[in-house]
């Protein structure tokens, strides 16, 4: 059975592998979907028949010959592409309008972030592998300071982390590269700490360089990513994968803080406890 297309890259090379055995219809919704990526990744299946000139059936029929479960699973491909390609927030905004034309209010966006974010949320912790996440605990414990990296966007869930573990008197550092130290910060990192990476689709090239430092010189490694295929996924001891809520292109953290957030107590729990164990056990027995 063909693999089913992973990226938008894939799928445009699958589609043009195909198209001479597509029938005459789908070859008419392939060469809509290519020529017209930029509408593909926000506009209702309904409009977009109507613009292709074919029925939704077919455009859920073209979907499931490339292995998809339905039109919407293909779009996020599309949709992908596009916040890659669109990284300014105002360009992004005026491609969603251009592609629906629509103007959504302030209200209607508050509820579908707001139920975007809820189903996330309802989602994750099943989605965590329980092992995985005490293993990273284990490291966190273990390790003299946990630095912590997150560029770009991951920035914010980088910096909870540090501030919720300073909170929890555990030695902590954030690879910020301020001042341009970014490869100097990553130096500092002892052999017996521990560094955690923060990095989304498209993985920004200073945490790459920051998990392959780790790598090189035996750092335990711990990852929040969106992917279990992502090239930090890939080369971490530990990794954490979260599914992200999106809404017209502009994906949310909240998953991702949460976890941070999960990380941070259970780890102030488990020291509080090793406390109480050593306390114990510097006090002389009573009769």
């Amino acid at each position: 059975m063909t693999q089913t297309p992973r990226d938008f890259t894939e799928l445009e090379a699958r589609i043009t592998e195909d198209y001479p055995s597509l029938s005459r219809r789908l070859q008419q919704t392939a060469r809509f979907l290519l020529d017209h990526p930029q509408q593909v990744a926000f506009a209702t299946v309904a409009k977009l028949a109507e613009q292709a000139g074919v029925t939704p059936s077919t455009l859920i029929r073209f979907a499931n010959s490339f292995g998809f479960k339905g039109f919407s699973e293909m779009q996020q491909l599309f949709r992908a592409r596009l916040v890659d390609e669109l990284p300014n927030y105002t360009e992004r905004i005026h491609a969603v309008r251009t592609a629906t034309g629509e103007t959504p209010g302030s209200t209607q966006l508050l509820w579908e972030f707001a139920e975007a974010n809820r189903e996330v949320l309802d989602q994750l912790p099943s989605r965590i592998d329980p092992r995985s996440l005490e293993q990273a605990l284990d490291i966190f414990e273990q390790a003299e300071i946990v630095h912590v990296m997150g560029a770009r966007r991951s920035f914010v869930v980088a910096n909870y982390f540090t501030y919720a573990l300073h909170h929890i008197d555990k030695r902590t550092h954030l690879v910020n590269a301020l001042g341009g130290m970014h490869a100097e910060q990553l130096k500092s990192i002892g052999p017996r700490d521990a560094l955690l990476v923060v990095s989304f689709s498209p993985y920004a090239q200073e945490s790459r360089d920051a998990a392959e430092e780790a790598v090189r010189r035996g750092i335990p490694l711990v990852v929040i990513t969106d992917s279990s295929l992502s090239p930090l996924a890939l080369l971490a001891d530990v990794s954490l994968v979260v599914h992200e809520a999106e809404v017209k292109s502009f994906r949310g953290l909240t998953a991702s803080l949460c976890l941070s957030q999960t990380l941070a107590i259970s780890l102030g729990v488990r020291q509080d406890k090793a406390r109480d164990e050593a306390e114990r056990e510097d006090t002389p027995a009573t009769r």
